[in-house]
Formats: C-alpha cells, sequence, structure tokens
C-alpha cells in the first residue's frame, strides 16, 4: 500500500514538475470545460419546462409566461441554441488550452529526458537497449501527452458532470436517481478489474515495443554487415518473431478491451431499461411529471457515456501509469558525479591553468564485479611527452582511456588517477573532456556535411582552421575530391566514406578542438602503413607541446613514442623506449618482428630515432653489413671440399 501511494505521488509530481509555465493553460482548460458541462445540464431543464408548462395544457400554473412561450416558441429553441452556442465556446476554449498545456508538458518532459540522458554514465548505457530508451523517450511520451491532454481534462468533467447529474436528478425524482445510483458500483467494480488486467497486458506489450525498435535499430545500423555477411534472411526472421510476438501480444490486449466494451454495452442497456421501466410506472402513478421523466432521462443518457468511459479513462491511465514509471526510471537513474561543488561555481582549477601530466598508481577495474580488466596500473605521462601502449585484444588498452576521460568511474580503494597533480574525481567532467581530444578507433560521424563533423568540436571554427586541422589528417586532398567538398553529406553514421576517411575526419575533428591531452585510440587502424606515415609525420609536428597518449597494434604506430607500454592480460609486461623495448627477448620484440621485414624495420627505426637502428648503427653501415660475405662461412666450406 505504502508504495502504490508513493508511486501515485510521484506521478503527481511528474504532472506538476513538468507542467511548468503551462498549469495557467490547464486550469483555464478545466474552468472551461465545467462551464460547459453546467451549460448542457440546463439543456434538458428546458425541454422539462416546454412539456410540462407550455405543450401539456398547464399555462396557468406559470402565469402568463406560458400562454406567451406557447404562442413564441421560438424563444424556447432560442434558448437551446444559445446555450449550444455558448457550451460550443467553452468546450472550444477548453480544448485548445488544453492542447497548449499538453504540448508544452509533453515539450518539457522530451527537454528533460534527452538532456538526462546525456549525463547518464556509461554503465547505465551498458545496461539498457538503445531502442528501448528510443521507445521510453518517444512512444512513452506520447502516451503520458495523451494522458494529460484527454483523460486527466476527462477525469475533472467526468466527475462536475455525474455530480451535476445525480443533483438534478435527485430533485426530480428520489426513487429513479436510485435506481441509476446501484449501476454506478456496478460499473466502477468491474473497470477497476479490467483496469489492473490491461494494465499488466500494456506493460508487456510495451516492453515487447522496445524489444522490437532495438531491432529495427540494429538492423539500420549495422545494414553494411548484414549485407556483407548475407543475413537479410536470418534479420528477416528475427524481425518477424518479434513482430508477431508484438502483434499477439496487442491482439490479446485488444480482446480484452473488447469484452470490456461487451459488458459495458451490456451494463448500459439494462440500465437504461430500468429507468424506461421505472419512469414510465411513476409517471402513470403521477409520482413524475411527463416533462420530468424526459429531462430524467435526457440525464440518464448523459450519464451512460461518462460512466462507461470510466473504465476506458481508467484503461488510458493504466498504460500512462506504466509509461510514466519507463521514463521515470530514466528521470531517476543517477547523473554522472560532476565533481566537487566549488569547481561548479566556477572556481578555476589546475587543470584550467595548464597542468596536463597522466599519472595512474596502481589502478584496478573491472566492468562486472570479480572480473578485472586492468591489474595493478601504474604509469606517468609528464607533459608535453607521448605515451605508447601496445596490447592484444581485451588486454585494457581502450580501458585505460575510458577511466581517463571518466567514461566509467575508478572505484574507491582500487588505485588513483591525477591529472595535473589532482585526482581526476575533484575535476568537473565537463572541463575534464574538455581538455581531452579522443580519437577512437570506430569514430562516429554525424549524418551531416563533412565540414560540420570536423567542426562538431569547435562550432564557431573558421574555415581556414578547419582545412589546416584536415591537412594535418591527411585528408583534405580526399574531401576536395569530392563533387561538394566540404560541403559533401556523409550518410548515417558516415556510411558513405571508407573506414580510414571516417578516421582521419575524426582525427580532425579532434585536433581542431587543439586539447592539451590528446589520445588516439587505435585510429590510424582503417589507413594504410604509407598514410599512417604521413599522418604521425604531421602530427608529430602539430602535437610538440601536448600529451599524448597513443593506442595501437602498430609497432610501426608506437616507435616514436617517449615511452611505450606493454599490456597483457590487464598487466603490464613491459615498458620503455622502442629502442630499449627491441633489444629485449619480450613480447614486444615478437611482435615487431612478425609485423616486419627486415627493410621495413630498418627504414622505421631510422624515422623514429632520427638516422640510426636500435643497434646503434646506421642504415648504410647495416646495408653493407648485409652485403659483406661472411668468410667464416666460406672457410667452413672450402675445408669440407
Amino acid at each position: 500500500m505504502g508504495n502504490n501511494v508513493k508511486t501515485k505521488h510521484r506521478k503527481l509530481y511528474l504532472i506538476s514538475r513538468f507542467l511548468q509555465g503551462s498549469k495557467v493553460y490547464f486550469a483555464a482548460a478545466v474552468a472551461a470545460s465545467l462551464l460547459s458541462t453546467i451549460l448542457n445540464a440546463l439543456t434538458p431543464q428546458i425541454f422539462r419546462f416546454s412539456i410540462d408548462q407550455v405543450l401539456s395544457g398547464n399555462r396557468g400554473n406559470s402565469g402568463g409566461g406560458g400562454i406567451y412561450l406557447s404562442n413564441h416558441l421560438w424563444i424556447l429553441a432560442l434558448m437551446i441554441v444559445a446555450v449550444a452556442i455558448a457550451s460550443g465556446i467553452f468546450t472550444y476554449i477548453s480544448r485548445t488550452n488544453t492542447a497548449r498545456a499538453g504540448e508544452n508538458f509533453a515539450k518539457n518532459l522530451r527537454d528533460a529526458l534527452f538532456i538526462h540522458v546525456q549525463k547518464l554514465p556509461m554503465k547505465w548505457h551498458d545496461r539498457n537497449q538503445t531502442g528501448d530508451i528510443i521507445q521510453r523517450c518517444t512512444s512513452d511520451v506520447e502516451v503520458i501527452r495523451g494522458f494529460v491532454v484527454t483523460q486527466l481534462l476527462e477525469v475533472f468533467r467526468t466527475a462536475f458532470l455525474v455530480i451535476t447529474s445525480f443533483v438534478m436528478m435527485f430533485s426530480m425524482n428520489v426513487k429513479l436517481s436510485c435506481v441509476v445510483l446501484l449501476f454506478v458500483p456496478v460499473v466502477v467494480v468491474y473497470s477497476t478489474v479490467f483496469y489492473r488486467l490491461i494494465a499488466k497486458r500494456f506493460t508487456t506489450a510495451d516492453e515487447a515495443e522496445g524489444e522490437l525498435s532495438t531491432v529495427v535499430q540494429e538492423n539500420a545500423t549495422g545494414v553494411r554487415v548484414v549485407r556483407a555477411f548475407g543475413r537479410e534472411q536470418f534479420e528477416m526472421e528475427r524481425f518477424d518473431k518479434k513482430n508477431n510476438a508484438f502483434a499477439k501480444l496487442w491482439i490479446r490486449l485488444g480482446t480484452l478491451s473488447g469484452l470490456y466494451w461487451g459488458i459495458g454495452d451490456l451494463i448500459t442497456g439494462l440500465q437504461v431499461i430500468a429507468v424506461i421501466i421505472f419512469g414510465v410506472m411513476e409517471a402513470v402513478n403521477g409520482f413524475i411529471s411527463v416533462g420530468e421523466f424526459v429531462a430524467f432521462a435526457a440525464y440518464n443518457s448523459t450519464l451512460v457515456w461518462p460512466i462507461r468511459g470510466l473504465g476506458r479513462i481508467l484503461s488510458d491511465m493504466s498504460k500512462a501509469g506504466v509509461s510514466f514509471e519507463r521514463v521515470d526510471y530514466i528521470i531517476r537513474s543517477q547523473e554522472e558525479a560532476y565533481g566537487k561543488e566549488e569547481e561548479k561555481n566556477g572556481k578555476e582549477s589546475e587543470v584550467s591553468r595548464g597542468k596536463f601530466d597522466i599519472s595512474f598508481q596502481h589502478v584496478s577495474f573491472g566492468y562486472e564485479e570479480g572480473k578485472d580488466v586492468l591489474r595493478d596500473i601504474s604509469f606517468t605521462a609528464p607533459e608535453g611527452r607521448t605515451l605508447g601502449i601496445l596490447g592484444g585484444t581485451g588486454s585494457g588498452k581502450s580501458t585505460i582511456i575510458q577511466l581517463l576521460s571518466r567514461l566509467y568511474e575508478l572505484e574507491d580503494n582500487r588505485g588513483s588517477i591525477r591529472v595535473g597533480g589532482r585526482a581526476i574525481q575533484d575535476i568537473p567532467i565537463e572541463e575534464l573532456r574538455r581538455n581531452i581530444g579522443m580519437v577512437l578507433q570506430e569514430p562516429f560521424l554525424y549524418s551531416r556535411t563533412i565540414r560540420e563533423n570536423i567542426a562538431a568540436s569547435v562550432p564557431d571554427a573558421s574555415m581556414d582552421d578547419i582545412r589546416y586541422a584536415a591537412r594535418i589528417a591527411c585528408i583534405d586532398d580526399a574531401i576536395m575530391s569530392f563533387p561538394d567538398g566540404y560541403e559533401t553529406l556523409v550518410g548515417e553514421r558516415g556510411v558513405t566514406l571508407s573506414g580510414g576517411q571516417k578516421q582521419r575526419i575524426a582525427i580532425a575533428r579532434m585536433l581542431l578542438q587543439k586539447a592539451p591531452v590528446m589520445v588516439f585510440d587505435d585510429s590510424l587502424s582503417a589507413v594504410d602503413s604509407q598514410t599512417d606515415y604521413c599522418i604521425r609525420c604531421a602530427l608529430k609536428e602539430h602535437m610538440r607541446e601536448a600529451t599524448v597518449i597513443l593506442i595501437s597494434h602498430r609497432v610501426t604506430s608506437l616507435m616514436g613514442a617517449d615511452e611505450i607500454l606493454v599490456l597483457n592480460q590487464g598487466k603490464i609486461e613491459e615498458r620503455g623506449s622502442h629502442r630499449e623495448l627491441i633489444q629485449r627477448n619480450g613480447i614486444y620484440r615478437r611482435i615487431y618482428e612478425i609485423q616486419m621485414s627486415r627493410d621495413d624495420r630498418v627504414k622505421m627505426e631510422m624515422d623514429a630515432t632520427g638516422g640510426s637502428t636500435a643497434d646503434g648503427n646506421t642504415v648504410d653501415e647495416n646495408a653493407e653489413k648485409d652485403n659483406k660475405p661472411d668468410r667464416k662461412n666460406e672457410t667452413d666450406a672450402g675445408g669440407s671440399n
């Protein structure tokens, strides 16, 4: 019981919160609806007066007014028309103000949801499917809007209509009013039963719709993979299965609603028949006049639909209640911790003043409890230096970056991460991420122009700055070869571009940000070796003062780093410069030898170390060694002969 009360209070709180700025409209709609109801209640009384005092010969009882009205029936007709016109005006006022209140309510709710979703941590997004999130922010909001626009106003109107009608009916005949009153609890009870049944069915159907949306969303975003592997038939069968399940749930819900309306018709018919039978008996016995009977029948007909509609209102309320809970789940989800309050209030931090050395001390982390991805990681990336990270799939390379940018929060007592000497928990997330530029292995591009995608990090950037960043990323020439140049639309998620082009556009976007910390998370994996080399040379010139973290599975991308970490199963197996690591017989050297031929190794070492190879000789010296015959082997060969 306590939980139900809390839930109801929560729903009322949400309605009140998101009706901010529209409460006047809603109050005007309710007031206009009540006035319209009062005017509609006057019409049966006009009919009653007309029948009893004007048409039935009881003119004397009403004085000269009855005789006058009998000779001027157009006055009564005009009164009915006037009441109808006034009622229509108030109904119009009610509907227009309800629409304004409802749309403003929905807008406020959508804004709040969208803003809140932006601030929810990555762990929350990992637990919730994208299709279901979209469902909650669109379809569920629409259900709630419909409830506020229609059902909530209908509740007030129905309640006032029932009260007004029963007051009029009891004033005319108590016995007949009691007969009608007997049917009300019957309708309320069976409506409540169906309300609970429909609520359960609707919850299941709404969740099924979220699953269906997820299937469509995944298929649309992964269309290239589907086509490449010929998975069209599998995807169609998958969708058909979800679609059939969804359709069956709504058919069951429709069957339940049909049963409700069928029972409602039966109860309504019995109510009308009862009023006619007992009304005729009362009229024959002289306890009620013909005019009163007609008016009573009119009030009874007026009550039939609101009382029958009670079930519909309750049914829609149940749907809205489910949608409220689904939307409230998002609103109640805790946002990312944005740092200490003094930082939020504008206090300048050490990071803002230009200290950008990065330190990890004894960091351990796992996405799931008991399954650590990183194990006791410690390293320092001094300001203005380059740190390389090499490791296999699942070794924890990307996790380090996600912890650094606080996409995932480091748990207490599991190490510390500091930037500029400060714990990252004490740095506002917005400021931290503004100073860390990132290029991911699978960059996301908006369905906009190339220019807008590059300028996403700095919306007011000039075209010269955009092209400068693109030239460093070695993508300017490719962009200018397109018919529309920088105004070329890239399509949803950049599907019209190659993987390498998307990565280079993402690099240009990050470079335009001019962040003091630059992170490249395997962001050159989709380009060829020559382009990789050209980009690294351009970046080396551009990133002289930046703290750089390079993550790659290519040794060539890391050779120029000041220090290289080699990760294996979440631990640092080796560390050192390229020259130091190549002299050891470890993981780094084995990867190096697998990836490169001797000629490539000599050339790349020269590029990385400025003219000498790992053994300290020049390229020419190594080449001379390769060309000299091995005298020892010749002697051995000659001796054997």
